[in-house]
């Protein structure tokens, strides 16, 4: 197998104003392998592929393709250099076919009759070569995530390209689609294409990569082999040596259970449904109970009604039948705010369309939804000196980067827009906290210690619905994990029937029996 670079990347910089992304970064790639580009969220390595792929202009460096300088000024140019790139969010046009789609933007043999045979007949061959078995005639808007990733791979192989960039193209995969991805980049390999796999996940880049090079905060660590990487020494070279792995929960696999599901429920949702506006069926009949210091997951593909529940249950929506219940207590029709009074607490999805204001201080998005609560409130008037002082107490605690309570909100990037929304919500004297996507946007570090605090919380008391795409997340901090599938809960699982493939099935529609699964106990 040929090992001579493909290409090289030397001196990148990049800055966005004052923000040093990329500081003097150089990159290999070899000829007919995969390499895995590790970092913690932040560390550059999506603007050094950016930079490659033509969406952003490195202010310097050089790139060279099979040993020749070139410059790659649009997306467009790099296909036609044959680089391409899967993003995390696909560009697709949901009521377009899969052909249609794949071929979008490309040369057609009769324009005017929308006759495709002859690409068809292409991309079957594609199809076949790499191992893509898909409907060619099926509309995007009917297909799982990995089904529509296979249309995005399929998309850049259609027009010829060598050197095939992913971007974090796990995150919204089921296992069973995560193993058949890493089946098909074997195949690419091996049929002459070399592969950039962008991650922030250990076990991925070890089960797929030939060679991991690493980032952090934008500046390269270290470049080695598969063989002569280890976990230890990819998370110092991700993180630095400040971390204490030896008592992280991360690196200790999770949270130490007992058995929660034998004290109090404190939140019981029966038979819940939502309607939308337009007559379709948000949720369905949904039947849970989370009890005093439980960590309750929800497990589900994006979109699947987990955003719709979680409204409902903090009441921003109401629902259209069902009763939720709080300590025993029917609240259903209760609105945000008594059930914040309550000890509700919320993360919401969306960090930056809800619970956060642009145009406001740290401080005061610090207090928000809960600025009329002691100590921030007094008789209606809020108490600036105490929110100043909380303010300064959160900013420390958990590690805000940010000139101080003052600052406007809008400053702040997208990891401390969220450590802003955790401090918040950690902060307040809670019994249910409800977060969904709860680390998005963290590096390890933080991560850890949003999980220690989670730890911590559960020993009080207070339980925890935890809503999250990232099933790793799931399997290590929960005690018990439901499955949500078009609306509706098929199956609830404790943590000793913890099993990521048949978690698996389950995202994917299979529903098991109430009897196995102990549904809605």
């Amino acid at each position: 197998m040929d090992q001579s670079a493909i290409l090289e990347m030397h001196g990148v910089n990049k800055t966005f104003d004052k923000v040093v992304a990329l500081s003097n970064v150089d990159f290999e790639l070899k000829q007919n392998e995969i390499l895995g580009l590790l970092g913690g969220n932040g560390a550059g390595k999506t603007t050094l592929m950016n930079i490659l792929f033509g969406l952003y202009k490195m202010d310097s460096g050089k790139v060279l393709l099979s040993g020749q300088p070139v410059t790659i000024t649009s997306p467009r140019d790099a296909l036609l250099k044959g680089i391409g790139m899967v993003h995390q969010h696909f560009l697709q046009i949901n009521n377009f076919t899969v052909i249609e789609n794949i071929i979008l933007g490309s040369k057609v043999s009769q324009p005017f009759t929308a006759n495709y045979a002859k690409e068809e007949a292409l991309v079957q061959k594609l199809c076949t070569q790499f191992s893509l078995e898909i409907d060619l005639s099926a509309r995007i808007e009917t297909l799982p995530m990995g089904t529509r990733q296979k249309v995005e791979i399929l998309k850049a192989l259609y027009r010829g390209v060598k050197v095939l960039i992913l971007d974090e193209p796990t995150t919204n995969l089921i296992p069973q689609e995560v193993d058949s991805l890493f089946q098909t980049l074997k195949i690419m390999v091996k049929e002459g294409l070399s592969i950039v796999f962008i991650t922030h996940k250990l076990r991925e880049v070890l089960s797929v990569c030939d060679r991991i090079s690493v980032l952090r905060e934008g500046k390269n660590v270290i470049s080695l082999t598969r063989k002569d990487a280890s976990d230890d020494m990819l998370v110092r070279a991700m993180v630095g040596e400040g971390m204490d792995l030896k008592n992280s929960v991360i690196f200790a696999e999770g949270l130490v259970s007992d058995q929660k599901t034998n004290k109090p429920a404190i939140l019981n949702v029966k038979g819940i449904s939502k309607i939308n506006a337009d007559k379709t069926q948000a949720i369905s009949d949904i039947d849970l109970s989370i009890h005093e210091g439980e960590v309750f997951g929800i497990a589900g593909v994006a979109g699947n009604g987990q955003r719709d529940l979680a409204e409902v249950i903090m009441g921003i929506q109401p629902s259209t039948s069902g009763t939720v219940f709080f300590g025993g207590e029917e609240i259903t029709k209760e609105d945000t705010k008594e059930r914040i009074s309550r000890g509700f607490v919320y993360i919401p999805e969306d960090r930056l369309a809800d619970g956060f204001l642009n145009k406001v201080s740290v401080a005061y998005n610090l207090i928000l939804g809960y600025h009329h609560l002691a100590p921030y409130s007094n008789k209606g008037f809020i108490n600036w000196k105490n929110v100043k002082k909380s303010s300064k107490e959160m900013i420390s605690e958990y590690n805000i980067k940010t000139t101080g309570p003052d600052e406007i909100g809008g400053n702040l990037s997208g990891g401390n827009i969220q450590r802003v929304m955790i401090a918040r919500a950690f902060s307040q004297n809670s019994k249910l906290l409800i977060a969904h996507n709860l680390t998005r946007g963290l590096d390890i570090p933080s991560m850890d210690f949003v999980y220690k605090k989670i730890k911590t919380q559960s020993a009080t008391g207070v339980a925890t619905l935890v809503i999250s795409e990232d099933l790793d997340e799931l399997l290590l901090i929960c005690d018990r994990i439901a499955v949500m599938y078009r609306g509706k809960i098929v199956g609830i699982l404790t943590r000793d029937k913890f099993e990521k493939y048949e978690i698996g099935r389950l995202m994917s529609g299979y529903e098991q029996s109430q009897e196995e699964t102990g549904k809605g106990k």
